[in-house]
């Protein structure tokens, strides 16, 4: 009698990666939750994590991150949002060649909850975003966090359309960018679902 029982459903979070008003992050990340939940029905749930929602002040905790012992109200109600999840779909633009502050500050915080989960990315810029990639898997693989090869790069030239530079403006993704996003939500799925052995060793 086999009586192995059934894993749970990947969870997954797309994180809008910027606080500031007038961002974009939030429209990419609801459009990037919605092609997600469409490509992964049935294999992951998939929730949106914005981290304006947050108003995590800049690095205040006494030691270090990884030792785990956890001091302000504001790191504890974070780690309780991250800690549940097995993957993450980070959103973020590209800040003077590299990611906002506010995001590398919210990885800052955590260390344990990050380890042994996978991410993906979707990022938006004059060029793409991909040198704030670049800088965000380097901070990521720190906190033993495993990045997908796959990004989606959406340019602020042909992906939004932006008659005030000033406002958010409308997003209007190229149809390529379909096959690239399914291509990474896949991988993110299949690394996530990969590394559980390693973080059910830690779990309570």
């Amino acid at each position: 009698m086999d009586d192995h029982t059934q894993d749970p459903p990947l969870r997954i979070a797309v994180v809008a990666g910027t606080t500031r008003p007038k961002r974009r992050s939030r429209i990419v990340a609801e459009w990037t939750q919605a092609q997600a939940d469409a490509h992964l029905s049935g294999r992951a749930q998939v929730e949106l994590v914005d981290l304006a929602e947050f108003d995590l002040p800049l690095l205040d905790e006494p030691l270090p991150a990884a030792i785990g012992d956890y001091s302000a109200m504001h790191t504890h109600r974070w780690a309780r949002q991250i800690d549940p999840f097995d993957g993450f779909i980070f959103v973020t633009p590209e800040y003077n060649h590299s990611m906002p502050a506010s995001l590398k500050n919210a990885i800052d915080f955590l260390f344990a909850e990050w380890n042994d989960k996978a991410a993906g990315f979707v990022s938006y810029g004059l060029h793409g975003g991909v040198r704030a990639v670049e800088h965000l898997r380097l901070t990521l693989a720190e906190v033993k966090v495993a990045c997908v090869r796959s990004q989606v790069a959406l340019s602020l030239f042909t992906d939004f359309d932006l008659p005030d530079m000033t406002e958010p403006g409308v997003l209007g993704p190229g149809a390529h960018h379909d096959a690239v996003l399914r291509r990474m939500l896949d991988e993110v799925v299949d690394w996530a679902g990969a590394l559980r052995p390693l973080r059910s060793r830690r779990e309570p």
